[in-house]
């Protein structure tokens, strides 16, 4: 996926997915001309946060991007998939050019974006979205819980009167696909994906310190771990959170790792304690680095010396590390064959 969408796409971007859920989305993007290179249509599909299948105008091709999808799936599936991939191509193309008369542009390179997918949550619930984007902004989206479209822009008022009418009835057909289809395709990918999916790779944690005339910033950096979800916190005295003015933003590593730096700005007071806190899936209890204080190189590094409850610290130090045994992973209910792969919401019913 080319990196300069990914401006366009943070605007539609639904919340994260938490620990125990997992997700199966669907981003589509359309654009006016190729000034910019871009092919005219996109698609691509995530399971979690592992990118599965890629489709571009360029090539008309409907493609694994991991290796088990590409293994568990033959050339029937992938030749269905490229059939309705540019299908949606043609709805795409066409929709851009509707939306530029919408908002009155006879030129110009312009871009008509959709996000779908649902989410299957820990205790089985189910969640699912369908959101259309111009331009970067947002422009109409389902609501499932009323089951119509709502606009979000003054030009989108007569697309939501077409597609909310009972001759056309789309959010009805969407909300079907997002809670049933989607949910049974999500359950298939995940066992074909599980080892991949399902592994664990903890954090390496170090921190640093970097002095000013009236302050010190604290740094601590979280890298190389997996899955995504992480939380990591500077801590004053064992027990109060300290405030990071930077945002928290979790980065990708070329290797489909992640990393995170958190950064906190104090004044040192004789007899505080600083510490960063780290809590990922990857471990068993909660990773705790302390701030070994005052470096005036700031290039101080922390050493990670305890894991919750300093009686364990005294322990590991006496007796050495303790194994534990490898969980046994969840086993995904086996699905039902048969129904369509790929998100079916962008069909011929015209914007």
């Amino acid at each position: 996926m080319d990196l300069r969408l990914v401006p366009i796409l943070l605007t539609l971007w639904i919340s994260a997915v938490y620990s125990g859920s997992h997700s199966l989305r669907y981003y589509y993007t359309g654009v006016s001309d190729r000034t910019f290179g871009l092919p005219e249509c996109s698609i691509v599909g995530y399971v979690d946060e592992a990118q599965i299948v890629r489709y571009s105008s360029d090539n008309q091709k409907f493609e694994p991007a991991t290796q088990w999808m590409k293994q568990k799936e033959g050339p029937e599936y992938w030749e269905r998939e490229t059939q309705k991939a540019k299908g949606e191509e043609a709805w795409f193309k066409h929709n851009v050019k509707v939306a530029m008369d919408r908002f009155n542009q006879s030129s110009g390179t312009h871009s008509l974006q959709m996000m779908c997918g649902c989410e299957l949550r820990e205790d089985n619930s189910i969640r699912g979205y369908n959101q259309y984007g111009y331009d970067g902004k947002e422009f109409i989206a389902l609501d499932t819980e009323r089951s119509v479209y709502v606009p979000t822009v003054r030009e989108a008022q007569l697309t939501e009167q077409k597609w909310n009418s009972p001759e056309v009835n789309k959010p009805e057909r969407d909300k079907n696909y997002l809670q049933n289809i989607c949910i049974e395709w999500l359950k298939k990918y995940l066992s074909y994906g599980q080892a991949e999916l399902e592994r664990r790779v903890h954090p390496h944690v170090r921190i640093s310190d970097h002095q000013s005339d009236d302050a010190t910033e604290l740094r601590c950096q979280a890298y190389g771990f997996y899955p995504r979800e992480i939380d990591v916190k500077w801590v004053k005295n064992g027990r109060d959170d300290v405030h990071s003015e930077a945002a928290k933003e979790i980065l990708p590593n070329p290797d489909g790792s992640y990393q995170l730096r958190v950064t906190a700005e104090i004044t040192p007071s004789e007899g505080d304690s600083y510490a960063c806190h780290v809590e990922h899936s990857s471990l068993k209890e909660k990773l705790i680095v302390v701030w070994p204080g005052p470096n005036k190189d700031g290039n101080n590094m922390g050493i990670i010396i305890a894991v919750v409850v300093a009686a364990v610290v005294v322990i590991a130090a006496v007796v050495g590390f303790v194994f534990y045994k490898k969980r046994n992973k969840k086993a995904y209910m086996k699905t039902a064959s048969g129904e369509t792969a790929s998100n079916e919401s962008a069909d011929s019913v015209k914007a």
